[in-house]
């Protein structure tokens, strides 16, 4: 193959690993960390009124996905009402009726509130059609003086939104027609409603805005407002203080427009209450939950769906590949002698069972007498399948021997010594005598070393929870490795233990 089309292969498979991720990482939020949490909160909204047996309906509004933030799992307690939900003009309305009640009455909402994973927002869609305001008479005429003047004194949109606002806060000079528009208690609510009605005149898309903020713990939280403006092609918050286009990232936008967050019919005395928590959840099962709502058909081809004792397998199975590419790595590279080509991976994979240094303990000891055992049924002129039969019964007695002392003996480690893979061990025992026939004790015990040597970083490596954790969520990733050993497959030069090995040559040579 044409080494050009090699490094456009590794290239393909790079950009696609690295694509997949970032849009997984980036887009749907998939952690990076095992234990990263995100922040949530839990918001409650207390309704309390008192009935006079009358038929009674209650309205509330209800927060929907916008400025980063999403409501999720909603619950209602309103025992003896009935309940309705809909969606009107971009709100959506709960209501609850019943035919008659009587006495001190309590209704509560209960949400979560998470950061949405996704950058749309509520704000950003195109503004509808401006409805004129109903302004008459002497009202009509104040405002259309007070649209002239802050018309006059600005440049574009924003500059005239600011100028109004700082006018109605009377942070710009006092004015006889404030009184007139304002009433004599004005609120910051009624000012964002007027500065809204007025920008309305001059066929400028603008609306009140009202919400809360999300606080770690806040009983009674107020409501707050302020006025977005839609110019240049986008939704723009302004504070109602001080004009600032600027609102901070915490508050959460809950309904838009006129009208207030409960209504009443059919009671009094109504009282509201909206509590807010800060809670901690873990970062991964939001986003799966995520994909798993917003992409379904992504989704079904998650490690996600799988069931929780495979998911458990998968955690380890699918780092199998970073323990090849240490072995790729430490055999063409470094020139580690090990014992097969997967040898040294496997026997990785069995020391998971006993740990690194039990392992390594009981590996030693396994192969040390199952050894001497083998050489003696080479004295028997056995064939090749009954030797390795007879090895492994051998294998079996010998786990069993070091099960019972190690119970004896209270050693934890040695009680998972029958879950060490019999056949890894058999393979071994059979590999290492004919290495040590054919060419030797020592280099017997060199491919011995070098694959201890092997699986024991291979081991390290493949049991990082960080790195279990990267290719279950993201098994992508898996073909990021496969064309690292693909390019490494093309290297041909000198290993750095051959470098060693022949630096007396090349200082002969100088």
């Amino acid at each position: 193959m044409n080494p050009r089309q090699l490094y456009l292969l590794c290239a393909a498979l790079a950009l696609a690993a690295l694509g997949v991720f970032a849009y997984k990482h980036l887009v749907l939020g998939f952690p990076l960390q095992p234990d990263a949490e995100v922040e949530a909160w839990d918001l409650e909204v207390g309704i309390r009124f008192m009935g006079r047996g009358d038929p009674v309906k209650v309205s509330l509004l209800l927060p929907r996905k916008n400025d980063g933030y999403a409501v999720v799992q909603e619950h209602f307690v309103s025992g003896g009402y009935g309940l309705a939900t809909q969606a009107e003009d971009e709100r959506r309305i709960a209501t609850w009726s019943a035919r008659q009640a009587s006495g001190r009455q309590s209704l509560y909402y209960r949400a979560i509130i998470r950061p949405a994973l996704s950058n749309e927002a509520a704000s950003a869609r195109k503004p509808p059609r401006v409805r004129l305001p109903r302004f008459e008479g002497a009202t009509r005429e104040a405002a259309d003086a007070l649209l002239s003047e802050v018309y006059s004194r600005s440049a574009d949109v924003e500059s005239m939104v600011k100028a109004l606002i700082r006018r109605l806060a009377g942070s710009s000079g006092r004015s006889q027609n404030m009184p007139l528009l304002l009433g004599d208690k004005p609120s910051v609510s009624h000012k964002a409603e007027l500065a809204a009605q007025i920008l309305a005149l001059a066929d400028i898309p603008a609306r009140p805005v009202h919400g809360i903020r999300l606080q770690p713990l806040a009983r009674d939280t107020p409501i707050l407002h302020w006025l977005e403006a839609y110019h240049d092609g986008s939704w723009h918050a302004y504070d109602m203080e001080t004009s600032e286009r600027r609102i901070p990232k915490e508050y959460l936008a809950w309904w838009r427009g006129a009208g207030s967050l409960v209504t009443l019919s059919g009671g009094a005395e109504l009282s509201t209450q909206v509590s807010v928590t800060l809670n901690k959840e873990s970062a991964l099962l939001v986003a799966t939950a995520h994909e798993k709502a917003s992409r379904p058909a992504l989704f079904e081809f998650s490690p996600s769906v799988l069931p929780i004792s495979a998911q458990a397998v998968y955690h380890v199975f699918l780092v199998v590949p970073v323990g090849v590419l240490i072995l790729v790595i430490m055999r063409n590279l470094i020139g580690m002698r090990t014992f097969g080509t997967f040898m040294p991976v496997l026997i990785a994979l069995a020391f998971r069972e006993t740990r690194l240094l039990s392992g390594i303990v009981l590996f030693c000891l396994l192969v040390g007498a199952g050894l001497g055992i083998r050489f003696y049924l080479e004295q028997l002129k056995l064939l090749v399948v009954p030797r390795l039969a007879a090895v492994l019964i051998i294998v079996v007695h010998l786990m069993f021997v070091l099960d019972l002392l190690s119970h004896k003996f209270g050693l934890q480690p040695g009680l998972s010594v029958t879950l060490f893979p019999m056949v890894i061990m058999t393979m071994t025992i059979e590999r290492l005598s004919v290495v040590w026939e054919e060419r030797g004790p020592g280099e017997s015990l060199k491919q011995g070393l070098g694959s201890l040597l092997v699986a024991s970083v291979a081991y390290v490596a493949m049991n990082f929870d960080y790195l279990q954790h990267l290719f279950f969520i993201f098994p992508e990733l898996i073909l990021l490795v496969l064309a690292a050993i693909i390019l490494l497959g093309r290297y041909s030069g000198y290993r750095l233990l051959e470098l060693w090995r022949f630096k007396v040559l090349a200082v002969e040579n100088a």
